[in-house]
């Protein structure tokens, strides 16, 4: 319908051009659902516009619009309203045909075209691959997966990937933390690091290099402790840092090149076989798994530094390589080469992001955590530099998600070992829950999550009530057939004039946003406002539902309802798939 009017306001803008009544000028009506009822439907600022470019009261041009706008069975009356915004308001049966769209196009209503089949490459998640996943990072996988799903639904095709960060420090205090819980099961006493990774999931690694190697990597800890820097085991003593370091430097001059890698390897194949399990327990299967070291072994980050280099972007002082970053907008220059001649995590991201669009990327989404706030600019910076316009990349900061236990929040370190777990959280609420509550706010806010309401049976928990409405449905339709009554859909699809009641007329209202909720989901990258559409078309079915029976004698209003309320159902199959949570046909 928001479609139908704004190709009515273009026919009569063309009209008045060709009359001279207006200027020849290329704009587009820009229509909108009106935010209060009593004014209307939908309302239009075209008027304003107009009068901004010609000089003319925006009345006046909003009267000279209304004048000449044609007749139509579906619009009952037009207003003027305000400075000059034009309100249409709806005949009752205005919406009727919506019924037939939804019952017509199933699964794929709401779909659109709007992306062409640009490829987006989509980036969420890539937590380091050094312990499972934890509730913080839930947020960015449901975020992440339903952004995902409404993009491909508005016609982009869409790339998940996973960038694997396996060749960095984090992994390096991964494998020697690996290690030293090896020695502890090799009979040696070890003063475990303060800046180690201490889960359980650490000594089930070491486990498994022990069966597999025995004592072959066996060192005494003596050697191993030997003339390191004091660990900070009380606050502000040592220096915990370079503890590690010094750790790292020596498992890998102890244990050589081949043997430090069996160490880390099966660390990651550990960590990353759990996160992928996980994951697909959540209902998100990645297109690609991208690993940062082949970024090493191919040469695509001296590749990378070399085109910013010829294109001038960069500059050598305190024998440091510099890329000027400052000229596209970030607050400072960054270092892509180190004085010992080794590349920073910067030049692996630039030579990331190049790699992207060099596998046929034609827009890049990157969703990172609270944390990498500063990342923004300067990731901009290097796809501008290496020749892409900003608007070819978006970046989105996925805030906290904080659990609570009651009153009591629940603190998470995944150093420690004492973190809530994805899959601890699903355990507990359930798949659904988990999916629906990650995305049920803006994600630049934080997110608090209540454990206590995502497992409660009421009205108060969206996800129960949205699937509590679909279950309903379906109980409407088994009822007919215990019935001995068979659905009409023909007949049905006769009667919509039938269908006048408030609640009937509300609720038909709702379904016809369902393609505007999805294309604005998508292109602002909201997902949450699928999910508060989709609570509130199931309290639009539930005060239906409490309002009016179904199955009644009268053969064409119960069919037209019936077609209504099959039409409802199709909705809410399709916003909650691509949520990712399911519609249950009994509760």
């Amino acid at each position: 319908m928001k479609a139908y009017i704004q190709q009515l306001l273009e026919k009569t803008l063309s009209q008045l051009m060709a009359k001279g009544l207006l200027s020849e000028i290329d704009v587009k009506p820009q229509v909108d659902h009106a935010r209060n009822k009593q004014f209307g439907d939908f309302a239009s600022n075209i008027a304003l516009v107009l009068a901004k470019k010609m000089s003319q009261p925006p009345r006046d041009v909003a009267e000279l619009i209304v004048q000449h706008f044609p007749e139509t069975e579906k619009i009952k009356k037009l207003d003027i309203a305000g400075p000059g915004f034009i309100n249409f308001t709806l005949h009752e049966t205005a919406f009727h045909s919506v019924i037939n769209e939804i019952l017509a196009a199933g699964e794929s209503f709401g779909c659109s075209k709007v992306g062409g089949g640009e490829t987006i490459n989509i980036e969420f998640v890539s937590a380091n691959p050094t312990g499972p996943l934890h509730v913080g990072h839930g947020r960015s996988v449901a975020y992440g997966a339903t952004c995902a799903n409404i993009l491909e639904a508005i016609g982009y095709n869409v790339h998940r990937e996973y960038y694997v960060n396996d060749a960095g420090r984090q992994m390096n205090i991964l494998a020697t933390s690996i290690w030293l819980r090896y020695l502890e099961l090799c009979g040696e006493k070890v003063q475990f690091p303060s800046n180690g990774y201490r889960g359980d999931y650490v000594s089930i690694i070491a486990q498994t290099i022990l069966d597999e190697h025995k004592d072959a990597l066996h060192w005494p800890v003596a050697e191993v402790f030997a003339d390191l820097p004091e660990d900070e085991t009380v606050p502000g003593v040592g220096d915990k840092e370079a503890h590690i370091d010094g750790l790292i430097e020596r498992a890998k001059a102890l244990l050589g090149e081949t043997s430090y890698l069996v160490v880390l390897d099966h660390g990651l194949d550990y960590v990353l076989a759990d996160i992928r399990d996980d994951l697909q327990e959540t209902g998100l299967v990645y297109q690609e798994w991208f690993s940062e070291r082949q970024l090493f072994s191919n040469g695509q980050i001296q590749v990378c530094i070399d085109e910013l280099e010829a294109g001038g972007h960069t500059y050598k002082e305190d024998g440091c390589l510099w890329f000027a970053s400052t000229r596209f907008g970030d607050d400072k220059d960054r270092v892509l080469v180190r004085k010992n001649g080794q590349p920073t995590y910067f030049a692996s991201d630039c030579a990331y992001h190049r790699s992207k669009f060099q596998r046929g990327a034609g827009k890049l989404v990157d969703i990172l955590g609270a944390d990498h706030h500063g990342y923004v600019a300067r990731l901009k910076a290097a796809v501008q530099a290496l020749g892409h316009p900003v608007d070819d990349m978006a970046v989105l900061i996925v805030q906290f998600a904080v659990l609570y236990r009651g009153n009591e929040k629940v603190q998470m370190s995944t150093r420690s070992g004492s973190f809530v777990t994805l899959r601890e959280l699903r355990d507990e609420v359930g798949r659904d829950a988990a999916r629906f509550f990650y995305v049920m706010r803006k994600v630049e806010q934080h997110l608090d999550f209540d454990l206590q309401l995502a497992k409660s049976q009421s009205s108060e928990n969206p996800v129960y009530y949205i699937q509590y409405a679909h279950a309903r449905i379906c109980s409407v339709f088994r009822q007919l057939g215990e019935q001995d009554l068979q659905w009409d859909k023909s007949q049905g699809r006769r009667h919509f004039d039938l269908l006048l009641e408030a609640q009937e007329q509300s609720l038909v209202g709702r379904l016809a946003r369902y393609p505007d909720i999805i294309h604005a989901a998508g292109v602002n990258y909201e997902p949450h406002l699928l999910a508060h559409y989709l609570r509130d078309l199931a309290n639009d079915f539930h005060t239906y539902y409490n309002a009016h029976p179904f199955i009644i004698e009268h053969d064409a209003l119960r069919n037209a309802r019936l077609c209504l309320v099959k039409a409802t159902q199709q909705i809410l199959v399709n916003g909650l798939t691509l949520l990712g949570v399911s519609a249950p046909e009994a509760m």
